[in-house]
């Protein structure tokens, strides 16, 4: 049986004495350690009461490759890491290759370089036993984001910049299918998808293309109930708890993390303002579809109600 999840906690979290520069104040180190470790507890706590409740018994069953497909496995300093698109999964490959001795700084790393010529390994291209391993003895980090910014954050890096590949492979189906009198030009491109539209795809149980990574709940991407996440961090608070984890790990102390955004550097980081907006676009009942549909990663890792009238 695997030690309760405080006790590896408390070993992973303190175990670093210098966490925090050790310019800081005497105590005010201890208190910012133990104020984020004291965090990581209650997330997991909350989580596995969640996961107790919704999925009982999900641990009985053997991992199948598709349920860590989205792991990224560093072997040199023991960390697996799930990638969630749109919470900072960029900047975490960028620290994964300098980790693994791949690239030598975040800096130079370009977003493509990041994402398809990283040489890292994902965890389901090993055996049985090799994920069995790595599973039980490595780190296991899942950093997560509030669903709606995320789903907005996805729908205006995909479908508000010019693409390649999301405009005509999403972009004309769901054009076709949710408008009426589509123009010609907006059927054969698949550019200029409205949010709404997007919105009714995501919805809709007979969508006319499959599901994505971009918008995938995490609670399904990630399997946060069946394999027990040792740090699970926050995208609202990304710079300080990445760093913080990279100290606890023992990464070398000039490896920070990045905070730059390179998709689309010039467009404003998506904020709760600025999803509101988008979510203005969409009635009652779009709204609360929506927050069912990533209701249990609202559950699991405790982000409030966006709205009101939600129930």
């Amino acid at each position: 049986p695997r030690p309760p999840v405080t006790k590896r906690h408390r070993k992973l979290l303190l175990k670093s004495g210098s966490v925090i520069p050790s310019g800081a104040p005497p105590g005010e180190e201890d208190r910012k350690l133990q104020g984020m470790a004291h965090t990581q507890v209650s997330r997991h706590h909350l989580l596995r009461e969640v996961c107790t409740k919704y999925q009982p018994g999900v641990t009985e069953h053997p991992i199948s490759s598709r349920q860590v497909s989205r792991v990224y496995v560093e072997d040199r300093s023991g960390l697996l890491y799930c990638e969630v698109p749109k919470a900072g999964c960029s900047n975490w490959k960028r620290v994964l290759m300098v980790l693994g001795g791949s690239a030598t700084s975040t800096h130079g790393i370009a977003h493509d370089d990041a994402h398809y010529a990283n040489q890292l390994r994902r965890l389901d291209t090993y055996s049985q036993a090799g994920v069995a391993e790595r599973l039980r003895s490595y780190t296991k980090v899942l950093f997560v984001r509030e669903p709606f910014e995320r789903l907005v954050s996805a729908f205006r890096d995909k479908f508000e910049s010019p693409n390649s590949y999301y405009h005509p492979v999403f972009g004309r189906p769901i054009i076709s299918r949710y408008r009426a009198n589509a123009s010609l030009s907006a059927l054969r491109t698949g550019a200029g998808v409205t949010f709404r539209e997007f919105v009714q795809y995501l919805l809709d149980v007979r969508r006319p293309v499959g599901m994505d990574i971009h918008w995938t709940p995490v609670s399904q991407l990630c399997s946060p109930c069946l394999l027990h996440y040792d740090f699970i961090g926050k995208f609202e608070s990304l710079k300080e708890e990445a760093n913080f984890l990279l100290r606890s790990i023992g990464a070398p102390s000039n490896l920070t993390f990045p905070d730059f955004k390179d998709r689309n550097p010039k467009a404003e980081r998506t904020s709760y303002t600025i999803t509101q907006r988008y979510f203005e676009q969409l009635n009652t009942t779009e709204r609360q579809r929506a927050y069912d549909f990533y209701y249990m990663d609202y559950l699991m890792f405790k982000y409030p109600k966006p709205y009101k009238d939600l129930y």
